[in-house]
């Protein structure tokens, strides 16, 4: 069955970095869009990242434009978000997410990220 395992949240300062993984299986990862979503305390999940199959083209919002990065590894069937310049506002649980394998949407259990001092 498919299955996203994500890893690497912890307790960052201000101005810090992570790098979260998202290890997968199931399903033939190089064929699918993969993205991180997050949530926030009393705040509704949101998109941060997305990456095509081969990896050529991703796409972020304004709030984390140029501080995150998406990857991914087609062999390893890995996806990663490098975090930099965290901020308190980035606080959150970070999810994986597979958007459309074979019709259906899938979700990992999150890693909880906080910025803080």
């Amino acid at each position: 069955q498919v299955q996203l395992v994500e890893s690497g949240g912890g307790l960052v300062q201000p101005g810090g970095s992570l790098r979260l993984s998202c290890a997968t299986s199931g399903f033939t990862f190089s064929n699918y869009v993969m993205r991180w979503y997050r949530q926030a305390p009393g705040k509704e999940r949101e998109l941060v990242a997305e990456i095509t199959n081969g990896g050529g083209t991703t796409n972020y919002p304004n709030s984390v434009k140029d501080r995150f990065t998406i990857s991914r590894d087609n062999i390893k069937n890995t996806v990663y978000l490098q975090m930099n310049s965290l901020k308190p506002d980035d606080t959150a649980v970070y999810y994986c997410n597979a958007p459309a394998i074979r019709g259906i949407q899938y979700w990992g259990k999150g890693t909880l990220v906080t910025v803080s001092s």
